[in-house]
This record gives structure tokens, sequence and C-alpha cells, in this order.
């Protein structure tokens, strides 16, 4: 982090320097004006001269304040947060500060609930000058979202559950879908996860999938299938007939790839049915 003489990064995190101490607090450089960072938050030892570390906000009037506890999110970031009030102005998130972070009633995508958890984004509404948050998040989206390729792996935030499945936040850039037919493992909403390209349809919209794409998948099925079967003294009552469930609680992977990992080792030889079950050679 740079030190910052010439003015400050409102939301963000800034390296400031301590020019004044008063019995309340101590005042930082921030180019154009003074800004406190009130006595409870000044780390132990510091004095005039010294640089600290600070999360730049505003408080309830409109005053900068400097402080030293992290927020969960910072401008220019997406955030999972939970709505702690609603009043006249909008919704309010807790975002880890004193204050906390304002949805105008405009930039909701849809009613939110006190206690419920939305994803946002944060920024600085340029009328206002205040840090406020939206839940229109495509608005918020990069333009060039053409890069992605079909089998990648990538980083996923799941954020909202649908009648298709679960909506999520592709490397803070695009939006894709995990269709809840094809969840073998659990999800936690908010909590980043890696996941798979599956397909890219024609009007760009990205499914996606937890599985590994293809060939690799099915590798790590039979070496998931195998080690299983010798930890249960080489045989598993499954076969193809078997209910997905029981398949999934015994091996945590679909029927469909428990019937092409079976069919492979079946295949190699190593594996044979015996008494409705799966035999290890």
């Amino acid at each position: 982090m740079e030190n910052q003489k010439d003015g400050i990064a409102l939301g963000k995190y800034n390296n400031l320097e301590v020019i004044k101490e008063l019995e309340f607090g101590m005042y930082l450089d921030g180019g154009e004006e003074e800004i406190l960072i009130p006595r409870s938050y000044i780390p132990e030892g510091t004095k005039i001269g010294d640089f600290i570390d600070v999360f730049i906000y505003r408080d309830s009037e409109d005053r900068l304040i400097a402080t030293t506890m992290k927020p969960f999110a910072q401008v220019g970031e997406f955030a999972y947060l939970t709505v702690k009030d609603v009043n006249k102005l909008g919704v309010f998130l807790n975002w880890g500060l004193v204050k906390d972070l304002l949805v105008p009633f405009g930039e909701q995508s849809h009613k939110m609930a006190i206690g419920k958890q939305y994803l946002v984004y944060i920024y600085v509404d340029a009328q206002t000058e205040r840090i406020v948050a939206s839940a229109k998040i495509d608005k918020f989206l990069p333009t060039n979202q053409d890069d992605f390729q079909e089998g990648q792996a990538v980083q996923i935030l799941p954020y909202e559950y649908t009648d298709l499945g679960i909506k999520c936040l592709i490397e803070n850039r695009k939006i894709g879908m995990l269709y809840k037919n094809e969840l073998f493992k659990n999800v936690n909403l908010g909590s980043l996860q890696n996941a798979f390209i599956k397909k890219i349809r024609d009007d760009k919209k990205i499914d996606l999938t937890l599985e590994i794409i293809g060939y690799d998948r099915i590798e790590e099925c039979k070496v998931t299938l195998v080690n299983t079967l010798k930890s249960h003294e080489n045989f598993l009552n499954l076969n193809d007939k078997s209910n997905p469930e029981l398949i999934y609680a015994s091996l945590q992977m679909s029927k469909k790839d428990f019937k092409k990992a079976v069919g492979g080792l079946l295949k190699e030889g190593r594996i044979k049915f015996v008494n409705d079950g799966i035999l290890l050679l």
C-alpha cells in the first residue's frame, strides 16, 4: 500500500500520515482535508509522523472518517452481505463497520428482507459521494466477457437459488448457473469454490458444473471407485440399477459418472459383477 499525500481513496484502504493528536483521536493527512481516526481505532504506540493503514468512509453526518476496522469488502468489489435494517432510505447491510452499508430502494433487484443475505456491488454514488451498494449485479459486470472456454476451471461465488438451480458469479466477471438436477455436492451460498464451465450457450449464457469435465473426470471416478472397493474388502453392493442417491452416498458421484467408471474398469478387467454388486479383481 502506497503512502498517499495528494488525496484519499474513499471506501478503500489508505496509508496516511498522522499529523495531529487530540484527546478524542488523531488527524490524518488526507490531502485536501484532515481526516479523523477516533481514539478507539488508533493502534497502540502510534505517534505524529507515523503512517498507518486505515479504511476511509463517511459517518452519518457525511464527514470522512478513518478506521482500522476491516469491512467485509471495499469499493469496487462484490460481497455477499446480510440485511440488518430497512427504513425510508433503503436497505442497510452489515459490512463489518459501525455504520451499515446502504442499498437504495432503486438499487434492489427484488425486495430485500431483514436477516437475508444478498450479493451486492459496492461503489461510490457520483451524486451524493456516499458509499452505497447495488443488488443489480449485471450493470457492474465488465463488457468483455468472451474469453471463457468450455472445460475451463473457474472460481465461483454461488449467491441465489432459482427454480433452475443456483446463480453464481464467475471470476467477478460473469453470471453462470449450476443446475439443481446436476448437483451432487453441498453448495454454500456466499462461499467461494472451484467449478468448471460445462457449456457456453449461443446467447453467451454459461452452464457450470462442480465436476471435472470429460476424460479426466471419469479417470478420477475410476480411482475413487477402486479406492472405495479396497476400503470395503473389495466389494460394493452397487450396480448399474442402484438408486442414484445410494451411489452418491457411497461414492460422491452421479449415477452417470458411476456407470462410465464401471464400464471403464470392466473393459480393463479390474472388476466384475457378482451377487448384484461389484468385486475388485
